[in-house]
């Protein structure tokens, strides 16, 4: 009891793509037209590159760090007011860092988003990705979809339950990683999640 299931006053959305996809995804881009706080979308550095293969975890835990840093100071905005995800990797990568997963301490935030969260590659669901979430203690929302090949269901309830903080979930009927036609329905997740009423 007393822990708060959303991220508290709320000043800003810092959201990273998938490992294939750009910042560009239209998941993301229609997030920022939909939420009352503003929404920076990052690429990360291989990206930015001209690279397809993404780095390294701890490389890309790295840059998270660094833009979060960057963006706090440029836009004047307090780490502990923004909210940080993305889809796939990119909410992966986040909730690492806000767990502490790169041997630093967790990286202060409001709350974490992740869209489509990778719980373990297609096909393969003994490699689980989840030896960080006992240490992940913010605010958490899940989004994804009943019909994933990265999760089902029933392993991503089981994967929450791991999470130290309080975890809030939605599942997209019919939806697969992409989730593709539910941008409806993940604005209307992240908006009830933050508190937002805009349309």
């Amino acid at each position: 009891m007393g822990r708060r299931r959303r991220p508290k006053d709320v000043e800003a959305v810092a959201l990273w793509p998938g490992a294939g996809s750009s910042a560009d995804h239209p998941s993301l881009v229609v997030l920022g037209d939909a939420l009352d706080v503003p929404v920076f979308r990052i690429d990360f550095p291989y990206r930015r590159e001209g690279r397809r293969a993404p780095d390294r975890a701890p490389k890309l835990m790295a840059a998270v760090r660094d833009d979060v840093a960057s963006l706090c100071v440029e836009h004047a905005i307090d780490p502990g007011r923004l909210v940080i995800g993305g889809r796939s990797m990119g909410g992966r990568i986040c909730s690492m860092v806000a767990a502490g997963a790169d041997d630093e301490p967790p990286l202060t935030v409001a709350g974490v988003l992740l869209l489509a969260y990778p719980l373990h590659p297609p096909g393969k669901p003994e490699r689980l990705r989840i030896e960080h979430l006992p240490h992940l203690r913010v605010p958490t929302l899940f989004v994804c979809g009943d019909r994933d090949p990265f999760g089902t269901p029933g392993e991503l309830a089981e994967a929450q339950a791991l999470v130290a903080g309080p975890v809030t979930s939605v599942t997209i009927a019919g939806g697969r990683h992409e989730l593709v036609d539910a941008n409806g329905a993940v604005c209307a997740a992240v908006r009830n999640w933050l508190g937002s009423s805009r349309r």
